[in-house]
């Protein structure tokens, strides 16, 4: 974890699939793509830093009403005149993956996948150590994951749990808003999931594995390193590394070119920063104070979570401040829409309107309330974007919006006065004896759907096929 110095990097790779760490000089693709690239290496200190790639300064005006909202004004005015060094380096790390992780996957076609899985079950359950003749790419793996970085402190991991879940509803909705517009629209994110066609394909399966991972990892002591949770956060981290896999080999060098890596380290990075903030980040724009101390002990709680899913300690910003500088500088190269955003959204507005294209008597009553809360919190011009191309593109959400900011400051305001009542302490434990409602809600509603389809359980194995899909076929 660094602020503004930049820490080397260890490791080395070998074989055919063999990534240089002295010198970035042209090299094989780190996950198999057959197409050679000036800038397909592993960072390691003192390297010429990478530029952004070109997809990423597209659109910055979709993303400047929720930045100049909710971020840029937690920004120290001498950062925004002069950005710390490791906004150069997370701009660089678009160019790479999870380099531990990326090995595994490349192992495991090399070894049999049935094999690979299954060592690694074993090594989640029992510990390393008890893995007959792993490959050294799972030893290199484990010996990164068995030991945490020296910042990670489970007791503020703990404070920071609770801060984290006392967030308020809006607070919460407001970052679920942002996550949703960056994952239909934003490019880095809509290119993969576009590519895959998960959320056209498997909806379902897809919303409830997501929906339970993420109200999983607020529950006590979930990034325990022999917790169910800890070992389904390895489990999504390979299934990343899978899709990485298999998108480098599918897309044509000009769409790397243009795109970077997909599911890059700094996109796992800003997903890390604006899951672990933003709540707060919206609730401090609506009146509620946070300290200082509060806001470093959420990052520390959702830091260690990045780090275990797969993100580069080097570019794990130190403070709730240097994750801050690090979103405000990014938001704007989020880019999109892209051609995917299209297919996506109409496949979602496909349970709005009837075989026609037309709304339905549901999807009038939906659509106005839903969208004006994307736009209170993300922004108009970016749902918009969104929508461009539905039976809704040209709905009115003014007096959506206005209501929606009406709830949103009322909703703040009860957890403000909550704030000045006594036994704080007590109140925080409480609430986050069984991890956060939002989220549980969420899977609640996520279950039934996926039940009615069949899908009764989150086993995260679904692209172990993905690595070995042919050169230029896309996925599907």
């Amino acid at each position: 974890m660094i602020s503004v110095t930049l820490a080397a990097g260890q490791g080395t790779n070998e074989g055919d699939d063999a990534i240089s760490t002295t010198t970035p000089t042209p090299i094989q693709d780190p996950v198999g793509s057959p197409h050679p690239f000036d800038y397909y290496y592993y960072y390691r200190s003192g390297m010429p830093l990478r530029p952004w790639p070109e997809r990423s300064t597209q659109s910055h005006e979709l993303w400047d009403a929720s930045r100049s909202r909710f971020v840029e004004p937690m920004v120290p005015r001498d950062r925004l005149a002069s950005p710390s060094p490791l906004i150069d380096l997370v701009a660089d790390h678009q160019w790479q993956g999870d380099e531990l992780m990326d090995e595994v996957v490349q192992a495991f076609r090399r070894i049999g996948l049935s094999e690979g899985r299954r060592m690694l079950e074993r090594a989640l359950d029992d510990g390393i150590d008890a893995v007959v003749d792993p490959p050294p790419e799972l030893l290199r793996f484990f010996a990164s994951l068995d030991n945490p970085p020296a910042w990670h402190d489970p007791e503020r991991w703990e404070s920071g749990r609770q801060l984290w879940i006392s967030a308020s509803f809006a607070g919460k909705t407001g970052m679920a808003v942002m996550d949703a517009l960056a994952t239909f629209v934003g490019n880095d994110v809509s290119t993969a999931t576009g590519t895959t066609r998960r959320f056209i394909n498997d909806y379902q399966r897809r919303m409830f594995e997501t929906y339970t991972w993420f109200w999983n990892v607020t529950r006590t002591s979930a990034m325990d390193r022999y917790s169910p949770v800890f070992k389904d956060t390895v489990k999504v981290r390979l299934m990343h590394s899978q899709v990485r896999a298999g998108l480098r080999r599918s897309w044509d060098p000009e769409s790397v070119d243009r795109d970077g890596c997909p599911i890059s380290c700094t996109a796992m990075l800003m997903g890390a920063i604006s899951f672990g903030l933003l709540p707060m980040l919206v609730d401090q724009a609506h009146g509620r104070v946070y300290s200082q101390s509060d806001l470093d002990d959420a990052w520390i709680y959702w830091a260690h979570i990045a780090f275990v899913f797969g993100v580069s300690e080097d570019v794990i910003p130190a403070t709730a401040i240097d994750a801050v500088e690090v979103l405000n500088h990014y938001l704007p190269y989020t880019g999109g829409p892209t051609d995917a955003t299209a297919e996506m959204s109409g496949a979602a507005a496909t349970h709005l309107s009837d075989e026609g294209g037309r709304l339905t008597v549901k999807g009038r009553v939906m659509a106005g309330p839903l969208l004006g809360m994307m736009a209170y919190f993300g922004g108009e011009p970016a749902v918009r974007a969104l929508i461009a191309t539905t039976p809704v593109h040209d709905i009115s959400l003014t007096r959506w919006v206005r209501l929606i900011g009406v709830v949103a400051r009322v909703n703040v305001w009860m957890n403000r006065v909550a704030d000045t009542l006594p036994f704080e302490d007590t109140r925080l434990r409480r609430r986050a004896r069984r991890g956060d409602r939002f989220w549980r809600v969420n899977v609640l509603t996520s279950r039934a759907a996926a039940r009615r389809k069949g899908i009764l359980t989150t086993p995260y194995d679904h692209h172990d096929a993905t690595p070995s899909t042919p050169v230029g076929c896309p996925i599907h």
